[in-house]
């Protein structure tokens, strides 16, 4: 599906980022693996592709870093000569109430989630258009939908990545980009299992399927949109969340 495209997946050492990178590698792409802080969890996401017979490249750089994500971008473009595919997935968490949380860790959670997006987008989509053809998907979350208490920056965050995934998809789709993002709700990944059994059980009560979603489910609609099987579809949020938002 995806042979001979380049897709650049920030935040791909783990998690839901790891899995869409396999699963798009699995499909023919190569695949940049991005990363800044965990190099180990990186290059197993490489092998990971590399056992599976695809190809990956690893590509440090802190996306929050409007220089770090231009020199980056302009590497992947010397090195594979375009990129076809890039997904917004870099996020953190800080949690903690409005009334206690800092102004660090407001502005960190922003500057990563969402400035880093834009950076990225900035940066991939000037290459797309000249090429008069790219796909961007974005890493929401249901938190960014209704909210949740606990993660006013988290919230702030993939909301204002919901409302860039609609304008950059009505900027960009004159050139034949389309942009999109998909919006988890709880996913079984390594930021779930940190969570108490008390708060798990709690919130499975909350989804009609009665279960957390895997990070493969949410890439294989990352395959999806990423091909051209969905090639009418531009400005949406696709939620995979067990049907907790109904």
């Amino acid at each position: 599906m995806l042979k001979e495209k380049v897709a650049l997946i920030t935040g791909a050492s783990g998690g839901i980022g790891r899995a869409i990178a396999i699963k798009l590698a699995e499909n023919g792409a190569t695949c940049i693996v991005n990363y800044n802080g965990n190099k180990k969890k990186a290059e197993a996401t490489a092998e990971s592709i590399e056992s599976l017979g695809g190809k990956a490249i690893l590509k440090k750089a802190d996306v929050s870093d409007t220089e770090a994500c231009k020199k980056m971008i302009e590497e992947i473009i010397d090195e594979c000569g375009k990129i076809d595919i890039l997904v917004n997935n870099a996020g953190i968490t800080k949690d903690g109430l409005l009334i206690k949380m800092s102004e660090r860790d407001f502005d960190q959670v922003i500057d990563i989630n969402l400035k880093g997006a834009f950076n990225c987008t900035k940066f991939a989509s000037k290459y797309m258009m000249k090429k008069r053809s790219g796909n961007i998907i974005n890493m929401a979350s249901i938190s960014g939908i209704i909210g949740n208490a606990g993660q006013v920056n988290y919230s702030a965050s993939k909301a204002g990545l919901i409302g860039m995934t609609k304008a950059t998809a009505k900027e960009l789709s004159s050139r034949n980009i389309r942009v999109n993002a998909i919006a988890p709700g709880f996913i079984e990944t390594e930021m779930t299992e940190k969570l108490s059994d008390k708060i798990k059980e709690e919130s499975v009560k909350q989804i009609p399927l009665g279960r957390f979603g895997k990070a493969e489910e949410v890439a294989n609609v990352a395959l999806f949109l990423a091909s051209e099987q969905s090639g009418y579809i531009t400005g949406q949020v696709i939620r995979i969340d067990g049907g907790i938002v109904i």
